[in-house]
């Protein structure tokens, strides 16, 4: 599985508008609703979950990063939705700084296994300060689908010795 195959283009904010914690788990969890990836009435369900886990503590691991991420019973299938701050916000992150980068990913409830392989992928991409960087720098949705793809298309490079 490829990060690509869980974003669409309609699930991809370049210029998050949210200022605080919960409206901006609310504009991306929108932004499935929107683009038909979850029913409009299963919303407030997915934000309960998203603000129970985040009382487990914040899914802010730092570096401008947040991997938001919650399972919810009535999901066929793993959804994600990606946004950029360009103001950042105070996501309560491990490290204190603000943050900028915000993946959501909604899984079944019964599947642990491709959700923990999907957030362990995304946070081996997210965690190269180049890969960071670009995305921050991103005009539009396409240019981040670009970048993640370019990103998952490169050979893991071995070092000789």
């Amino acid at each position: 599985m490829k990060i690509t195959d869980l974003l669409i283009k309609d699930t991809i904010s370049a210029d998050l508008k949210s200022l605080e914690k919960e409206e901006v788990l609310s504009e991306l969890v929108e932004l499935l609703v929107s683009s038909g990836s979850i029913k409009k009435a299963g919303k407030n369900e997915i934000l309960e979950k998203l603000q129970e886990r985040e009382l487990l503590g914040s899914t802010g691991i730092g570096k401008g990063v947040a991997i938001t991420h919650a399972k919810c019973s009535n999901m066929k299938k793993m959804v994600a939705a990606f946004g950029i701050s360009k103001a950042g916000l105070d996501f309560k992150s491990l490290d204190g700084e603000l943050t900028y980068i915000f993946f959501l990913l909604i899984a079944p409830g019964e599947t642990p296994g491709p959700h923990l392989k999907a957030l362990a992928k995304i946070s081996r991409l997210l965690d190269d300060k180049f890969i960071r960087d670009r995305l921050r720098a991103a005009k539009s949705p396409q240019d981040i689908v670009r970048i993640i793809t370019e990103e998952e298309q490169k050979k893991p490079q071995h070092s000789v010795r």
